[in-house]
């Protein structure tokens, strides 16, 4: 079972952030987390000083991370903290702090060997009560949370293309 505790860790590897940052954007979301409550929120289950993250601090740190990747909208109030997190909400505020579309999500699962489509995708977003709504998985929400990683930039090989204008030939 996926729980916040693995969310806060994928998306912490996914925006290569410290532990300091990671208190900030839960300070965004109105959040009042340590730096000390982060990294044990961070260790693994089973280890010295590990902590259950809470749906409050879960929803905080989604409400801090969209607020961190585009800015605080003074038009709006704030956020308030959920009662509940589901797999739902938190592909929900990844989308919206990461500006996706509908294409660059099919993308971004694609990438990790899943398959699914705009219509099933969409399902995902509406409300509980509307009858096509599907509960996301936690495997499907682990994959789509790869699936964000930058991919690694390849180093330059003598033999690889440098530019799009300039070959290096190997050495002989």
């Amino acid at each position: 079972m996926m729980t916040h505790n693995d969310v806060l860790k994928s998306l912490r590897y996914t925006l290569k952030i410290t532990d300091t940052k990671m208190a900030e954007i839960f300070r965004l979301g109105d959040g009042h987390i340590s730096d000390d409550e982060v990294r044990s929120y961070l260790k693994n289950e089973g280890d010295d000083g590990y902590q259950e993250c809470s749906h409050s601090d879960m929803s905080n740190f989604l409400n801090g991370l969209v607020i961190f990747k585009r800015g605080k909208d003074e038009t709006r109030p704030p956020q308030p903290a959920l009662d509940r997190v589901t797999n739902n909400t938190v592909l929900k505020k990844v989308r919206v702090a990461f500006e996706l579309k509908d294409v660059d999500m099919v993308s971004i699962i694609e990438k990790s060997g899943l398959k699914v489509t705009k219509t099933e995708l969409s399902a995902f977003f509406r409300s509980p009560e509307h009858r096509n709504y599907r509960e996301c998985q936690d495997q499907f929400l682990r994959q789509f949370l790869k699936g964000l990683v930058p991919a690694p930039v390849p180093s330059a090989t003598p033999d690889k293309v440098v530019s799009a204008k300039v070959r290096i030939a190997p050495v002989k």
